[in-house]
């Protein structure tokens, strides 16, 4: 959703269009976590359960897929970080990556079946192919300075808040 929400207000055709093809792939990523969790955890007993750490969860959700963090905190919307500077959005979107890039590392660390670990492989690839992409980004989006682009020179801005 960051990333559908960014393209708004992106001013350069080509970053739009890259913020609308991520976006939408990585929905298609939110799909293979929840098919993951949801086939490792809709057979459990109650004793597995608790055994697993997962009875809170459980007890709120039953096997339901609630987006939230390895911590237990539910998704919300201030993970959208929409700016609305394509600099400040673009260098946001580039950590996203890398964060969600070390969550696989450390999921592979940890985990050894292989229906788990291949999608999750295949996920890790992608967060550094859009890493990469929104790099790309970066670049044509300062090679574009210009008045649509907060982050460039202001002078009527710059002229206001001199000390």
């Amino acid at each position: 959703m960051r990333y559908l929400s960014q393209r708004y207000a992106m001013p350069y055709k080509e970053c739009k269009g890259l913020l609308t093809d991520i976006g939408t792939e990585e929905l298609a990523h939110l799909e293979i976590v929840a098919t993951i969790v949801h086939q490792l955890t809709r057979n459990l007993t109650p004793e597995q359960v608790v055994d697993s750490g997962f009875g809170p969860y459980y007890i709120d959700h039953t096997t339901g897929i609630w987006p939230q963090s390895a911590g237990g905190v539910p998704f919300s919307a201030t993970e959208f970080q929409s700016k609305g500077d394509p600099i400040t959005d673009l260098v946001e979107d580039m950590a996203a990556e890398q964060k969600a890039r070390s969550t696989y590392d450390n999921i592979l660390r940890v985990v050894t079946d292989p229906e788990v670990c291949d999608p999750i492989r295949y996920l890790r690839e992608r967060e550094i192919v859009h890493f990469q992409r929104f790099g790309e980004a970066l670049r044509i989006t300062q090679d574009n300075l210009d008045s649509r682009n907060f982050y460039a020179f202001n002078p009527s801005f710059d002229i206001r808040n001199q000390c």
